[in-house]
C-alpha cells in the first residue's frame, strides 16, 4: 500500500495564515496610501492652477499660433490646451485631424479650414472675427504652424491690420531632430522639403558641399531613396542623421555616412516608412583640403574647359588624387 502524501496538520502555521495583518502593517499601508493621494492631489491642484493662469492670459482680438504634438499627444502644453479651450475659432490645416486632437482632450471648438490654397482668402474673414473681439487659434496638423505648413500668410495679414499675433510654443520636428543630432555650434540652416526632381536636388545639394553648418530638411518616404542617391553622388562620406517618426511608436534615429544610411535603408524596408527629418552634418572633415597645390591648379585649368565631372576624372588620372575630392573642390569654387 502506497504511503499517504497528506501532510500532518500544523496548528501553528494554520493560525499564522488565518490571523489578520498586524496593526503596524495596516498602519504602514494607510500612511503609504495617504502619501500617494496627497501627491496626486498636489499635482492636480498645480495642474489646475497653471491651466487657469494660462486661460486667464488669453485675450480677445488676438490670433494665437499654437504648436501641437508631432506624434505623441502627451507633448501638448498646458498653454496650448488653455488657448484651444477658450478659442472662439480654430483655424485648422485639416479639420478632421484637429478634431481628433480636440476630442482627445475633451475640447469643443468651432473649426474652420485654412489651407494653403485658401489661406489668403480666409485671412480677411479671420480679421473680421478678430474685429469682433474673438479669440482665434491657428494650428497645423502637427508641429508649429507656418513652418512648412499654412499660417504665414494669415499671420502677416493679421499683423498688417494691427491685431496681435501670439506664438504658443511647443513641438517642432526641426528642433527635436537637432537636439539629438549632437551637432556643436549655434548656426544651422533649415531648408524645408527637399525638391521633388533630381536635377533640382543636386543643384541644391551642391551648395552644401562645403557648408560649415548643419542643414535640416524634410523628406517623404517615397523619395528618400532617390534623395540619398543624389547626396551620395556629391558627398557619400558626409555624416547624416535620419530621424524617422519622431515621438511616435516606431521612432528611429539612424546616424552615419550618407552611404551607410543608404545601406541601412536597403537592409530594412521599414526604415523607409513614415515622416522623416534629415540632418546633414557640417563639412569640416571633407578631404579635398589635403589636395596638393599642383592638383588644385590642374583641376582649375581643366574645369575652365571641361564639365566638372569630366574634369575631375581627368585630373584624378593625371595627379593620382581622389576623383571625388577633386570634384568637391570644383563645386566649392562654384559656390563661392
Amino acid at each position: 500500500m502506497r504511503a499517504s502524501s497528506v501532510q500532518p496538520w500544523d496548528w501553528r502555521k494554520a493560525s499564522a495564515a488565518s490571523s489578520p495583518a498586524s496593526p503596524c502593517l495596516w498602519f504602514r499601508r494607510i500612511i503609504g496610501l495617504t502619501f500617494i493621494m496627497s501627491v496626486f492631489q498636489t499635482a492636480f491642484f498645480m495642474f489646475q492652477k497653471h491651466l487657469q493662469k494660462a486661460s486667464d492670459s488669453v485675450v480677445g482680438g488676438t490670433l494665437y499660433v499654437v504648436a501641437t504634438p508631432i506624434g505623441n499627444l502627451a507633448d501638448i502644453t498646458l498653454r496650448a490646451l488653455a488657448v484651444l479651450q477658450k478659442a472662439d475659432i480654430i483655424c485648422a490645416e485639416d479639420t478632421r485631424v484637429t478634431a481628433q486632437l480636440l476630442s482627445a482632450y475633451g475640447i469643443q471648438g468651432k473649426l474652420v479650414s485654412v489651407r494653403e490654397h485658401n489661406e489668403r482668402q480666409m485671412a480677411d474673414k479671420i480679421v473680421g472675427y478678430l474685429s469682433d473681439g474673438m479669440v482665434v487659434a491657428q494650428v497645423s496638423d502637427a508641429g508649429t504652424p507656418a513652418v512648412c505648413d499654412p499660417g504665414a500668410k494669415l499671420a502677416r495679414r493679421v499683423r498688417e491690420v494691427g491685431f496681435k499675433v501670439v506664438p504658443v510654443v511647443g513641438a517642432s520636428a526641426v528642433m527635436a531632430a537637432l537636439s539629438v543630432a549632437g551637432v556643436a555650434g549655434s548656426d544651422f540652416y533649415f531648408n524645408g522639403f527637399v525638391p521633388p526632381k533630381s536635377g533640382e536636388r543636386r543643384k541644391l545639394f551642391a551648395k552644401w558641399v562645403r557648408a560649415a553648418f548643419p542643414v535640416v530638411m524634410f523628406e517623404t518616404p517615397h523619395r528618400i531613396g532617390a534623395t540619398l542617391a543624389d547626396m551620395a553622388e556629391l558627398f557619400s562620406e558626409r555624416r547624416l542623421m535620419l530621424a524617422r517618426e519622431i515621438t511616435k511608436t516606431f521612432e528611429t534615429f539612424l546616424s552615419g555616412t550618407v552611404g551607410e544610411i543608404q545601406t541601412a535603408l536597403s537592409a530594412d524596408g521599414n526604415q523607409s516608412r513614415g515622416e522623416m527629418v534629415l540632418v546633414l552634418y557640417p563639412a569640416q572633415d571633407e578631404k579635398h583640403e589635403g589636395l596638393s597645390e599642383s592638383a588644385q591648379n590642374i583641376m582649375k585649368i581643366l574645369t575652365a574647359e571641361l564639365p566638372t565631372k569630366q574634369a575631375a576624372e581627368l585630373a584624378a588620372k593625371i595627379t593620382g588624387e581622389g576623383k571625388k575630392a577633386l570634384y568637391n573642390l570644383a563645386l566649392s569654387w562654384k559656390n563661392k
